[in-house]
């Protein structure tokens, strides 16, 4: 079996290396009218009736695999759709991005590929690329890195942080492109490490796809069905963009609530692909997004129009329901059948 830690990422360990970092941070909320704190998906700043919402975040290991691929034309989506996606789930609409390339030496062909990705992305998102860095760092970067940080804007009234969410809300998933941006350095651990396949080689579980063009799949971009969302009469409760860490960033929205998801989609064939190379179904839905990339959280009598106005532009499910509780759990039925607590 296969583990995420053994793959060289401690989910633990980056939790208490978060909160020792944020620990020596906690003062300076008090310089600005903060609104959210920082275990929420991005930060909002109040400004008179509105608030500006940042978040930052990179690509990660998937750069390794475009590497391998000679790729790079995707990897911009993803860099976008990792900050517009965390976003939204405080009900702010994203407006502009900056980005920071640091590579170990410049290659302007590569640049270029890179480019075409977050435009693309941008082009998705309805957001302007204002600005940004390059660096030159060639003893401590490996070819490049990529992040983003970006800002959105929301009225204090239509602030969506999780303290409205209720017993008896219900989950609705957003189908995802596939792996997205996260649990690649596990993906890739248990495909070229512990099974010895090429990057051009058949995934397993889908003939018409190769393994590198599988992990390569852009993120989707969740800011056209979101936005609508928000302008319809249907009461948003919670935001969620499922990204590393699986469904555990469930227990990010509100204290007190479990959440329980148990009709899931079948999980697409990257997922069972994986599973069957030997990552154990826990670690699967904790690491991973498993099929769907954005969960919304309404009232149960909003399912139907919540899943009508997101249908318009990906696949969307009744996923769960929420269920008030002190253990702050999420439970799963997996798609063996069986049931997990994350």
């Amino acid at each position: 079996m296969v583990t995420y830690s053994e793959s060289g990422v401690d989910i633990s360990l980056e939790e208490i290396t978060v909160s020792a970092l944020i620990s020596k941070l906690k003062e300076t909320l008090n310089y600005r009218d903060i609104i959210t704190d920082s275990g929420h998906f991005a930060a909002l700043v109040k400004l008179g009736d509105r608030a500006i919402a940042m978040s930052t975040d990179g690509v990660g290991s998937k750069i390794l695999v475009a590497e391998m691929m000679e790729k790079y034309d995707t990897v911009g989506i993803d860099c976008i759709a990792m900050v517009v996606n965390d976003i939204l789930c405080v009900g702010a609409e994203p407006i502009a991005m900056v980005d920071y390339l640091a590579v170990e030496k410049p290659d302007p062909e590569i640049a270029e590929q890179i480019g075409e990705g977050l435009r693309e992305g941008c082009n998705q998102a309805k957001v302007a690329m204002i600005g940004g860095e390059t660096a030159s760092l060639p003893e401590i970067v490996s070819n490049f890195d990529l992040a983003g940080t970006g800002i959105g804007i929301v009225d204090v009234n239509n602030i969506i942080t999780g303290e409205n969410i209720a017993d008896g809300d219900v989950l609705i998933g957003i189908e995802s492109s596939g792996i997205h941006s996260n649990g690649l350095s596990l993906a890739r651990k248990v495909f070229f490490q512990e099974n010895s396949f090429n990057i051009d080689d058949i995934l397993p579980t889908d003939p018409k796809i190769s393994v590198g063009e599988e992990l390569l799949k852009p993120t989707i971009i969740y800011v056209k069905p979101i936005m609508e969302l928000l302008k319809t009469d249907v009461e948003v409760h919670g935001l969620a963009h499922i990204t590393g860490g699986g469904f555990t960033n469930l227990k990010r929205l509100k204290n007190g609530m479990s959440y329980d998801i148990e009709a899931l989609p079948e999980p697409k064939p990257i997922f069972q692909a994986i599973h069957s190379l030997g990552v154990p179904i826990e670690e699967m839905y904790r690491v991973f997004n498993m099929g769907i990339g954005f969960i919304v959280v309404v009232k149960a009598e909003d399912k139907e129009k919540t899943i009508n106005t997101l249908e318009k532009y990906n696949h969307a499910y009744l996923i769960g329901r929420v269920k008030e509780d002190s253990k702050e759990k999420v439970t799963i039925k997996t798609f063996q059948e069986n049931i997990i607590t994350l």
